[in-house]
């Protein structure tokens, strides 16, 4: 008997995420995503590489607009195709099943994961600072981290989600609280000349850390089919949350520079922290490893919210893989995606405890990857719209083809810079995209089609 076309749509879509998310909730977590322990951090390498406070304040600047331009085009991607998967499903349709793949494979063993790690590793290394279990210490607190984390998420997607919304709030809270010491409480630094680079390999090294502070935007279109009323509203969360980052970007810097001067900023290896203690003595330092803890977090569970729905979204694709693709409607999660992710970022959460400098090899192999695909996303929006022609779009990206051709060559100059400022790490992280290639050669993918709502 030939299977039945509705009880097949039925199967199919008892499988599939309900849009079950709030525009606040989707809000919440573009921000805790962004908003992560990175400003906390990469201040003082911008100041290193600026030759005074106005260009590094201008280059904050230039990061917001740079980021909104690049939301710009996601924006039309996820309200023409919100389904979930993100940047896997946009670039499914416009190459195929096979590169989409590389994609996914990169995104579960070097991007995401590795991003998780990272965040957990920060909330070790403070956690250290409050409450030192010794020798392994930061590992056993990042372990716990991705543990509990996981177990929220697999819980379902609005026990994640609340946790979510407290966070960025703790977050949000302790990025106001700098603001407000730096500007009104701590003593304002003697002024001094700051002698730094103008050329333009160090403007070119401004912005590299300048978007990895702005990075994770992005991640947001992962829980674009989650959404209620998704194509009215992800433009709006994409764009508007990114312009509430920048201004508290530049808020913060400006109290960092106020504080600190270009100089200081530059020589502290905890920027925040120094800033703190300023205006509160020293209790300030504890008080700052409070906050970038409640960051990390926050920015760890948004980044395990939307990494296990690229997971689940390969797993649909490829029958080998079919276990992974498979979405719990009770929960409202991909449970079996979510803990495959939680037991990868586990395993790399021990092998960065046995490596010198485990933070920095990450983000060295972790950078290459990422801006590589993040430009293929960007031709994508061309692709797709000459071989789409006649498809619904709610949302199309002004000033077309100027502004997708500006985020294209970001992504260009960006994937460059990462490769010629990294060593070792960038090949490990090439290598690992080839054993996804590897792979590839067994595994078929689905003859299904996956049609967005």
């Amino acid at each position: 008997m030939p299977p039945d076309p509705k009880a097949a749509a039925a199967t199919t879509a008892a499988h599939d995420p309900r849009p079950t998310l709030g525009p606040a909730a989707a809000f919440a977590i573009t921000i805790g995503i962004v908003v992560g322990a990175g400003i906390f951090r990469t201040p003082s390498l911008v100041a290193g590489a600026s030759s005074s406070g106005a260009m590094m304040l201008i280059a904050w600047l230039v990061g917001g607009a740079l980021s909104v331009v690049g939301a710009l085009c996601y924006a039309e991607l996820a309200t023409t195709y919100p389904q979930a998967g993100g940047d896997y499903a946009y670039l499914r349709r416009a190459y195929g099943r096979r590169p989409a793949f590389l994609y996914a494979w990169a995104r579960l063993t070097v991007i995401q994961t590795g991003s998780i790690v990272l965040l957990a590793y920060v909330i070790g290394d403070y956690m250290q600072q409050l409450f030192d279990l010794g020798p392994w210490s930061s590992s056993l607190y990042a372990a716990a981290t991705v543990v509990v984390l996981t177990a929220v998420n697999w819980w379902g997607v609005r026990q994640g989600t609340t946790v979510q919304n407290v966070l960025t709030a703790v977050e949000i809270a302790g990025v106001l609280l700098i603001i407000v010491a730096g500007l009104l409480f701590a003593p304002a630094a003697a002024p001094t000349h700051f002698g730094g680079g103008a050329d333009g390999s160090s403007l070119g090294l401004v912005l590299v850390f300048v978007l990895l502070t702005y990075g994770g935007w992005n991640e947001a279109v992962y829980i674009t089919s989650e959404v209620r009323d998704a194509r009215r509203w992800m433009p709006r969360i994409l764009v508007l949350s990114l312009i509430v980052i920048a201004a508290l970007y530049l808020l913060v810097n400006l109290a960092y520079l106020r504080v600190l001067g270009l100089g200081g900023m530059a020589a502290s290896d905890a920027v925040a922290a120094d800033l703190v203690r300023a205006a509160f003595g020293p209790t300030g330092s504890a008080v700052m490893s409070a906050i970038v803890v409640a960051a990390a977090l926050t920015s760890a569970n948004a980044t395990m919210i939307t990494g296990a729905r690229s997971v689940y979204a390969v797993g649909r694709d490829f029958p080998a893989l079919g276990f992974i693709g498979r979405w719990d409607r009770q929960h409202g999660t991909p449970r079996a995606a979510m803990l495959a992710q939680g037991v990868l970022s586990l395993l790399l959460v021990g092998l960065a405890a046995t490596a010198i400098d485990g933070f920095r090899t990450a983000v060295e192999y972790t950078a290459p990857v990422f801006w590589l695909f993040f430009l293929l996303v960007g031709l994508s929006l061309f692709v797709l719209r000459r071989r789409d022609p006649g498809r619904e779009r709610p949302f199309r990206v002004p000033l077309y083809p100027v502004l997708p051709l500006l985020f294209c060559a970001t992504s260009a100059y960006l994937l460059y810079s990462s490769l010629a400022y990294t060593g070792m790490g960038a090949l490990v992280g090439v290598g690992v995209l080839a054993l996804g290639g590897v792979l590839l050669l067994f595994l078929e993918p689905s003859t299904r089609t996956q049609e967005s709502p």
